[in-house]
This record gives structure tokens, C-alpha cells and sequence, in this order.
């Protein structure tokens, strides 16, 4: 087993593409192979070795400290310990190593076969229903029909156990020792294994121009709209030929994510809670080491395809279980959350964490009504905006010489002492602040203000505004966001203020009219 040194990624990249990985990419990411279900042992607490959370492969769970506590301390940093295995570096590295699973036979990528868009599909031309009766060993399918092409099977023709059976019995005996690249042998095959021969078979440019044809000169709409939709998913992989190729949609290696972002925490009482990815890896490993065992003991084939079965079934699950008619589910009758299920949605990985970063410089209160204020401007009560823009008032505090160090400074905003109000005022005037009101469903839901010292402690809100934030005075909460870059201030200054937003953008009718009390008022004094 490798284990590959830290290769800092560089970051000043400008663009991602997302492709399909190679085999040799998962191992080459890979720190090691896991081979055991086991994930920590339940006396001592600590990883079992080559399971899910094996500090050989994913580093040691101590900083600077091997698994049998021969190397202890930073001075032995880089160090490979040579009882355990184990490389002596910092415990944060388990955050990015991963492991890999190496499959007995192969099995299709969930994503590619049971989405629509069905990528497999359209690539070999086979219905859904089809597909899956390949996948899941229910079907053969003529892989290469050699010296049968002459009795009219053709290659892809589906076949029960019976026929298949027919046909070898059938066959020469000298048939089932040619080369798999000999066009006399005839082969059929069941499983992702039939679809990986099928799919490194195909000839991307002969079933582009195959495809082009037939549409241009099929009659039937429904067989041209078809045949479209198959060029597009090959024209796909022929322009990304270098880094895209059909077979990899069927995989062989399955990477294991690192296992601090699967962790696995000690409850009061004794008790574990894990994530539910550690329950989907161990019945991968679980099955593939059985298959492994009934493979080597050469056990009957209705077996070992009845094993193969549920090896796929559990790499669906772990790749996306809410997308299987049977999910796998707790005791309480939960379905378990796959890899898919941690990015997708709302609390996915991409809304929730990379979209939904929380914030410093941001503040929340009620709104109350401000009817002195300027269209531009909000008020700001005093002591939010005292710890809002503490880090200005403290540069100068320094600067003006009241004080010599940050922690003093710190003390008289902190004592809010009046030469703190002083300089607040000096530091608002080049600082607008962003108002945003929850749901911020169109563009207005946010836009800026010049804020205005208040005592108490709502924000006040120009009364004329509320239309645009769909917002009233029965309690509504706003956040306040304080832009910090020179560009950032520009651009709230010069686009989001709020006298700079009187239309409406979808309709270009004005949004800033008045409208209840303020309609009232008039009237009534006019």
C-alpha cells in the first residue's frame, strides 16, 4: 500500500470541469484500500486497522501520534511508523485523505442508468426496462454474436437462461477457447461486466454519423426525436474523448470519502451516533468480501449471481438512495442519507454550505416605522452599530493617538464612551449599510441605506420602502450586512440605494409609492 505525500493543490485555477473519473484517478487520490467493515474497535476505541476509519490510510486520529504510540510529538513529523503503518503528521489530514473499495466484478453508476437523461441507455440504444434487466442478472445480452451471427442473432439481443444455455450447448467446443478479440467467439454476458465490454466496444465516430443519418432521413418523429437525443449524449463524449469515456460509467474501484466528514461520535452512555454513509460503505465491503470468498470456493453461479445482485444494489444505495423503489432504512423506518442526498436540496452541500456561508458584520432587529428619514437613509440603533463597526472605531481610536493598543481600544468601545459616538459619526459617512428582509424574492429584497444614529434598539425604515421589502410593522425582522471592500461600498452606494431603486425591475412601474397611512395622512390634510 502507497501512501502519497501531501501535494498542496494550487488555487489560482479559473475554471472546474466535472467529468467522469478514471480507475486509475480514484486509486491515484487514494491513500489505500479499505478491506474490512469494522470501523473502530469497541474496547479501546481506537480505528480498527484496514476498516473504515484505519489510520494507515487516512492518518492518524492524534496529532503527531502513530497508532501504537511509538512516535509521539511533532519532532517525528513525516515519520511512516514501522510497528503500525501509521505516518506521523497532523490529525487534520483526515479531512482530505481518501480510500477506496476494489470491486470483485464491476457495477453501473446508479446516476448513469436510472436518470433520465438515461446516458447508457442512449448510448447502447436499449430501453430502461432492458437495462435493467442486464444490471441486475436477470437477462444475457449478446455481446458478440461471432459464428451465430449466421442463425440471426445479432449482438445486443436479449436472452433468457434457457436460450443462453441453448446457444453453448449448441456452439464447437474449440468456440470457448478463441480470444475474446476473435470475431468467430461467441459471447454473451449478464451485469455491468456485459455493459463495460459493450460500452469499450462502441465506435463513437461510426455511431455519430449512424446516428445523423438516421435522422436526417427517418419519417417517423418520434424515432427522429430519439435518435437526436442519443447524438447529443455521443457527441458529448466525443468532444471530451481525452477525459470522458463510455466504460467509466461503469465502475470497478469505489472511492471512500475521508472519515471526518462521515464521522462517527461518542454519545453519554457508551453509545455511538454515526453518519449513515459508514452503514452504506459497510454493506458495500461486507458484499464484495462475501463475493470475494464465494468466488475463491468456487460456489455454484445462481449464488454468486444472486451476491452480484446485491453488490450493485448496495453501490446504488450508497451512491443515491432516494432514487431506488426499496432504500435502505434505519430501525426507524428512515431512509438512509447517500452521498447524492448530502449534496442535493436545500440542505445540500452546495445551498446550505457553499451558497449559505454565514457571515461576520451582520446584525438582525425589528423594524419600526421612520417617517423623518430621507428615502436613503435607515436609522441605526447606537449599540448595534457600536459592535458592527467596532474594527473602524478601534483603527481610529489608534490613529488619533487615544490609544496605544487594540485591547485598550477595545475597552472604551466596549465602556461606549463619548468619543466613540464621535468617530461612529465620521465612520458612517463613507459606510452604508445593506438592509435584507427575509424571503428576499426578488431583486429589491436587499438594497441599501445611509445609516442614522437612534437610540433604542429597532432599525427605523423609511416608510416609502416597505412596498419593495414586502414588509410591515407587526414585528418583522430585517438583517443589516455592512460591505467592507472599496468596490463592494461603491456598488452599494451607486446601484442598491434605496432612492436609486424607485421601479419595479419586472415591470418598470414605480415601486416607491405611497400607499395606507401615508395616503391617509395626505388626504387628511389636504
Amino acid at each position: 500500500m502507497t501512501l502519497r505525500k501531501d501535494t498542496k493543490s494550487k488555487s489560482d485555477f479559473t475554471k472546474i470541469s466535472i467529468g467522469l473519473a478514471s480507475p486509475e484517478e480514484i486509486l491515484e487520490h487514494s491513500s489505500g484500500e479499505v478491506l474490512k467493515p469494522e470501523t473502530i474497535n469497541y474496547r479501546t476505541y481506537k480505528p480498527e486497522r484496514d476498516g473504515l476509519f484505519c489510520e494507515r490510510i487516512f492518518g492518524p486520529v492524534k496529532d503527531y501520534e502513530c497508532h501504537c504510540g511509538k512516535y509521539k510529538r511533532i519532532r517525528y513529523k513525516g515519520i511512516v511508523c514501522d510497528r503500525c503503518g501509521v505516518e506521523v503528521t497532523e490529525k487534520k489530514v483526515r479531512r482530505e485523505r481518501m480510500g477506496h473499495i476494489s470491486l470483485v466484478v464491476p457495477v453501473a453508476h446508479i446516476w448513469y442508468f436510472r436518470t433520465l437523461p438515461n446516458k447508457i441507455g442512449y448510448l447502447l440504444g436499449l430501453p430502461s426496462k432492458k437495462l435493467d434487466s442486464i444490471i441486475y442478472y436477470e437477462r444475457y445480452v449478446v455481446i458478440q454474436p461471432g459464428i451465430k451471427a449466421s442463425e440471426g442473432i445479432n449482438t445486443l439481443d436479449f436472452l433468457t437462461e434457457e436460450e443462453y444455455l441453448d446457444i453453448m450447448e449448441s456452439l464447437p467446443k474449440e468456440n470457448q477457447y478463441l480470444d475474446d478479440t476473435d470475431p468467430n467467439k461467441f459471447i454473451a454476458g449478464m451485469g455491468a461486466e456485459a455493459l463495460h465490454m459493450l460500452l469499450s466496444r462502441i465506435n463513437l465516430d461510426e455511431l455519430s454519423y449512424e446516428l445523423r443519418h438516421k435522422a436526417n432521413t427517418e419519417t417517423s418523429q418520434q424515432r427522429k426525436t430519439e435518435a437526436l437525443k442519443r447524438l447529443q449524449v455521443v457527441e458529448a463524449f466525443r468532444e471530451s474523448k481525452e477525459v470522458n469515456r463510455p466504460e467509466w460509467m461503469i465502475m470497478k474501484v469505489i472511492p471512500v470519502i475521508p472519515p471526518e466528514l462521515r464521522p462517527l461520535v461518542p454519545l453519554d452512555g457508551g453509545r455511538f451516533a454515526t453518519s449513515d454513509l459508514n452503514d452504506l460503505y459497510r454493506r458495500v465491503i461486507i458484499r464484495n468480501n462475501r463475493l470475494k470468498r464465494l468466488i475463491e470456493i468456487k460456489a455454484p453461479e445462481v449464488i454468486l449471481r444472486n451476491e452480484k445482485r446485491m453488490l450493485q444494489e448496495a453501490v446504488d444505495s450508497l451512491f443515491d438512495n432516494s432514487r431506488k423503489a426499496n432504500a435502505v432504512k434505519t430501525d426507524a423506518n428512515r431512509p438512509l442519507k447517500s452521498l447524492s442526498d448530502s449534496l442535493k436540496g436545500k440542505q445540500g452541500r452546495f445551498r446550505q454550505n457553499l451558497l449559505g456561508k454565514r457571515v461576520d458584520y451582520s446584525a438582525r432587529s425589528v423594524i419600526v416605522v421612520g417617517p423623518e428619514l430621507n428615502l436613503h437613509e435607515c436609522g441605526l440603533p447606537k449599540d448595534m452599530a457600536a459592535e458592527l463597526y467596532k474594527p473602524f472605531i478601534i483603527r481610529k481610536l489608534i490613529e488619533r493617538g487615544i490609544v496605544k493598543t487594540v485591547k485598550s481600544a477595545k475597552k472604551i468601545v466596549d465602556r461606549k464612551d463619548p468619543v466613540v459616538w464621535d468617530i461612529l459619526e465620521n465612520v458612517l459617512k463613507g459606510h452604508p449599510v445593506l438592509l435584507n428582509r427575509a424571503p428576499t424574492l426578488h431583486r429589491l429584497g436587499i438594497q441599501a441605506f445611509q445609516p442614522k444614529l437612534i437610540e433604542g434598539k429597532a432599525i427605523q425604515l423609511h416608510p416609502l420602502v416597505c412596498t419593495a421589502f414586502n414588509a410591515d410593522f407587526d414585528g418583522d425582522q430585517m438583517a443589516v450586512h455592512l460591505p467592507l471592500g472599496n468596490a463592494a461600498i461603491l456598488e452599494a452606494q451607486l446601484l442598491m440605494l434605496a432612492s436609486h431603486n424607485i421601479l419595479n425591475p419586472a415591470n418598470g412601474a414605480p415601486i416607491t409609492v405611497p400607499s395606507q397611512d401615508m395616503v391617509l395622512g395626505l388626504y387628511y390634510i389636504t
